[in-house]
């Protein structure tokens, strides 16, 4: 924990026990955690839980990597290859989402030299063909700006302020890393400029959550929304290149605008132009 708003956070889902997602690692950036950006086998495992009776749990952090031990203290239930915060002293807490009941017991904690894990980081996998690897990132404001804006003007520009920001190693940028969620601000803009030899069609692939509106040169190409249960009652919102959307560019200067507005969960982007052939994107 470096502060209330900004730390690493693992947490049960006795809802979902021995499924893969009955538990969680995310970072928590600007009082946002991030589980929409952050799933699979690298931030949960699917863990069987014993209810009514006490569950011993270990938590082991080496530099920028963890292992979480659940009921069995010999064997990790989850490796963490890359906790999101850069190493750093600060303090260990515990707490109960949702006001649920949960007792405690034995809380102790060391301070270890060089503690040894015993899992280790799979191969990086490969990223995606042409991913978009940062995006200029404007400050936060209330999406309600942007109802029924089927065109940018300068109104819709003036007073933003920009900063760059790269994405991970999945690909997913997590906007909460610079905004910070709130009331006036639920909606950021990441922009990105593809200058093109020629006035071309090109593929974007994208992903949000948790919802978008995708401007190009000012004119408003799409709006989607990927907002948890949006859709059925497991719906999670979860972020990927899933969505393609076929830009008209014309020749010279592109700026592309993605509208990201966030509720809770993670807020993010992500984004890939696979055929480059053409087109040079200007980070």
């Amino acid at each position: 924990v470096l502060d209330k708003k900004n730390y690493e956070e693992f947490y049960f889902r006795p809802h979902q026990s021995g499924n893969p997602d009955a538990n969680q690692y995310t970072p928590v950036f600007n009082d946002n955690a991030g589980w929409q950006l952050y799933y699979g086998e690298d931030y949960a495992a699917p863990t069987r839980y014993r209810f009514n009776e006490w569950m011993h749990v270990k938590i082991v952090v080496a530099g920028k990597q963890a292992e979480v031990y659940i009921m069995d203290m010999e064997t990790p239930a989850l490796f963490i290859p890359e906790l999101k915060f850069a190493p750093a002293s600060g303090q260990v807490g515990l707490s109960a989402g949702n006001n649920n009941p949960v007792r405690y017991s034995n809380f102790s904690f060391t301070s270890l030299e060089a503690p040894v894990l015993k899992g280790k980081a799979k191969p990086p996998k490969s990223a995606p063909k042409g991913l978009i690897t940062s995006w200029s990132v404007s400050n936060g404001f209330p999406e309600k700006n942007l109802q029924g804006k089927f065109q940018l003007g300068e109104s819709d520009k003036a007073g933003l302020t920009w900063k760059k920001l790269e994405c991970e190693a999945s690909g997913i940028t997590n906007l909460s890393r610079l905004v910070a969620l709130g009331e006036q601000s639920n909606t950021t803009f990441a922009r990105l400029i593809i200058n093109s030899e020629r006035e071309q069609i090109k593929e974007i692939k994208f992903g949000f959550s948790d919802r978008v509106r995708l401007y190009l040169n000012d004119h408003l190409l799409y709006a989607g929304t990927d907002n948890f249960v949006s859709r059925d009652y497991r719906f999670l919102g979860t972020v990927g290149l899933w969505d393609a959307l076929y830009l008209p560019l014309k020749k010279g200067r592109n700026e592309l605008w993605l509208a990201v507005s966030e509720n809770f969960g993670g807020w993010g982007v992500v984004a890939a132009i696979e055929d480059m052939n053409g087109v040079q994107i200007q980070y």
